[in-house]
């Protein structure tokens, strides 16, 4: 009975949520190790039915600083690093 309890415990810890990720165009990359990430949506209005671009912003941990302003890049959730930065840099999927 013990047994089973520690191996069902060990499997749910070895699998990992899954984590949300983004595409946007970096924005800012003044700061040091840390992007600013701009996100724009296409979205139609409820009510009237037209579209509306939303833009979110997202502060990225970015190690190595490979990064610069233009970039199109993929981001990934993570555990918070500060208290708005809570994703990291995946690549970078287009040069400026």
């Amino acid at each position: 009975m013990v047994d089973e309890k520690k191996n069902n415990k060990s499997s749910s810890n070895t699998i990992r949520n899954i984590r949300k990720q983004r595409i946007g165009i970096v924005t800012s990359d003044k700061m040091d190790k840390t992007i600013i990430v701009s996100e724009i949506k296409k979205v139609k209005h409820k009510y009237y039915g037209k579209s509306i671009l939303k833009k979110k912003k997202y502060m990225v941990h970015d190690e190595k600083n490979v990064s610069k302003n233009g970039d199109k890049v993929s981001i990934m959730e993570i555990r918070p690093l500060s208290k708005k930065k809570c994703w990291r840099l995946v690549s970078i999927l287009e040069k400026s």
